[in-house]
């Protein structure tokens, strides 16, 4: 069975290296100009836009990954500029649950956009593609067969002159022939000779019609195939840049109002900052005036308002701030008292806001004051407690 397989094998071998050689030896005559080539126009316009459209695909496909490969690394870039602003942020900030909730989601809105990219443009791309390579193996294929075909019908076309010379040496025979053969003799060798020349002729019209009959159907199958796959073109770039598009707006619109969000929580912290700053020198000042006496200290307030008294017109009323108070503020949110230190507040609020007594009992993030309802019934800075500084916009 072993020595078979060889043989088969060796056969096969033999087979296709003749043709390489025919097909060879066909190329080089049709270039010599010594043998005419099968042209079709049509056939070489699409090959040439085949060529075209897998070029301007392969190209696609690679500016598709290599832009897959930049999301990703943005995503890197962006998770580590995340991290680094979280561990930088300090515990007692403004907004730092909310810093912690914007890095998660942060993270998780380019991983969905990395992955929606590559399930949607980068599939399709890669479906698209792949069916290409298949196509160039059978135009390959077609191209081979057409040389074929043409050496079929050259040869066909050879032996057609082989016979017209035949017959006319069978219809002259030689004068040695003549001489030698018996005349009965004569009559079979001519009847051999036109039987070969047959035999020859007839072997040549098969092999052409065999070559024709396959080379007809691939080019068949090509011939309509490669137009409409010309013109896919145009629907398979719509859906790929749909796509894209579409998931690059959402993307971008969702980090959009992320960034809103970060920028807000960074603005408060910053406002914050200049309110504990500000908190912290008049304490100080406070402080410095403690030393004097407390006529001294009401002479000083009293020098400070103009006309005596100073008129209130960015509160809720007009009355006299009272001595001794800083400024006052706005309840932007409701803040429920967890402790009788602590002042009630609803949204809407104002509150005169008084410096602590004992600059060191102050905590961050936290002021001293009366709120004005009370102060205006009652004209009365006893009922104090604190609050919290972020729930409240100064005045």
């Amino acid at each position: 069975m072993s020595e078979t397989g060889k043989g088969v094998n060796a056969g096969k071998l033999a087979i296709n290296v003749q043709k390489r050689i025919t097909r060879a030896q066909e190329k080089m005559m049709q270039k010599l100009g010594k043998a005419d080539e099968t042209k079709d126009t049509a056939f070489e316009e699409g090959v040439a836009n085949f060529n075209k459209q897998m070029t301007e695909g392969t190209k696609l496909q690679k500016d598709l990954r290599a832009y897959l490969t930049a999301v990703k690394t943005m995503h890197e870039c962006s998770k580590h500029l995340q991290d680094c602003l979280a561990d930088m942020y300090e515990p007692d900030w403004f907004g730092k649950e909310e810093m912690d909730a914007l890095a998660e989601d942060t993270d998780l809105l380019w991983g969905d956009f990395h992955q929606k990219l590559s399930e949607s443009a980068l599939t399709s791309m890669d479906t698209y593609m792949a069916q290409f390579p298949d196509i160039k193996a059978r135009i390959a294929k077609r191209d081979r067969k057409l040389v074929d075909f043409d050496s079929a019908r050259h040869h066909f076309a050879s032996t057609q002159k082989s016979k017209k010379k035949d017959e006319a040496k069978i219809a002259k025979p030689l004068a040695l022939m003549e001489k030698a053969a018996p005349g009965w003799a004569q009559g079979i060798i001519t009847a051999h000779q036109v039987a070969q020349t047959n035999l020859s002729r007839s072997q040549a019209e098969e092999e052409l019609g065999k070559a024709q009959k396959v080379f007809e159907e691939i080019n068949y199958e090509l011939q309509e195939e490669l137009p409409n796959l010309w013109n896919s073109r145009v629907g398979f770039y719509v859906t790929v840049f749909q796509s894209v598009a579409g998931l690059e707006e959402k993307f971008h619109r969702e980090m959009g109002k992320m960034s809103q969000n970060l920028f807000d929580v960074m603005t408060k912290l910053e406002e914050q900052r200049e309110a504990n700053e500000e908190a912290a020198n008049h304490n100080a000042t406070v402080s410095e005036s403690d030393k004097t006496s407390p006529e001294t200290k009401t002479d000083i307030a009293v020098s400070k308002q103009p006309n005596s008294a100073t008129n209130v017109t960015n509160g809720s009323s007009d009355a006299e701030l009272p001595p001794g108070v800083i400024y006052k503020v706005k309840a932007m949110h409701d803040y429920a008292a967890t402790d009788s230190d602590e002042l009630d507040l609803k949204s809407g609020d104002i509150v005169l806001v008084l410096p602590f007594e004992n600059p060191d009992e102050q905590d961050d993030g936290w002021l001293l004051g009366v709120k004005e309802s009370h102060w205006l019934q009652n004209k009365d800075l006893a009922v104090k407690g604190v609050f919290p500084e972020n729930f409240t916009q100064k005045l």
